[in-house]
């Protein structure tokens, strides 16, 4: 069986403008996107004490959702304790709000670590979770070089925020001085 090759070539821009070095300095998108409000205006749907839930700007689809530790880090091994179980306990909670708000098929959940691996911004990892439903794949993106996503980004971000856990405090989104 031969082996298929997919290109996501449309994201070369988007990359290289959200930061001219990929992620390794101070001009790190996630980094900026750390001191924003918890927001529709900023995608940021929830902070936590080291890390925050951000919809994708540049989505595979709806309901595409990042989860970003605060500190730069390129690999998993570098996360404190407490940053990994922080960044589960998210992906978790993250998925149960998808689940909630679109009803998918399945959802694909990952990380791209490294360049090679084909991480967009190589030096500040992050969970994608995206929701999946059987036979949402179309032409538009290998023919015509376009995404058809059937809903703005502040549909999204009021779906999930609204099936975000809203965890112990009562609140979906608690802002922790950041």
């Amino acid at each position: 069986m031969p082996l298929e090759r997919f290109s996501a070539a449309w994201r070369e821009a988007y990359v290289e403008g959200v930061s001219g070095d990929g992620g390794r300095g101070d001009d790190c998108v996630f980094c900026r996107l750390a001191g924003e409000a918890v927001g529709e205006s900023t995608g940021v749907l929830e902070r936590r004490a080291h890390g925050y839930v951000v919809l994708n700007a540049f989505p595979y689809g709806s309901g595409h959702v990042l989860v970003v530790p605060y500190r730069h880090a390129e690999t998993l091994e570098e996360l404190t304790a407490e940053e990994s179980s922080e960044l589960w306990q998210s992906v978790t909670a993250v998925s149960r709000a998808l689940r909630a708000a679109y009803r998918p098929d399945g959802l694909n959940v990952g990380f791209n670590l490294g360049h090679a691996a084909g991480a967009g911004i190589p030096r500040h990892l992050h969970a994608h979770l995206l929701p999946r439903w059987d036979g949402d794949t179309n032409f538009m993106t290998t023919i015509a070089e376009t995404r058809v996503l059937p809903e703005s980004l502040a549909s999204t971000w009021r779906k999930v925020s609204a099936a975000l856990d809203p965890g112990p405090s009562g609140a979906a989104s608690v802002d922790f001085g950041r």
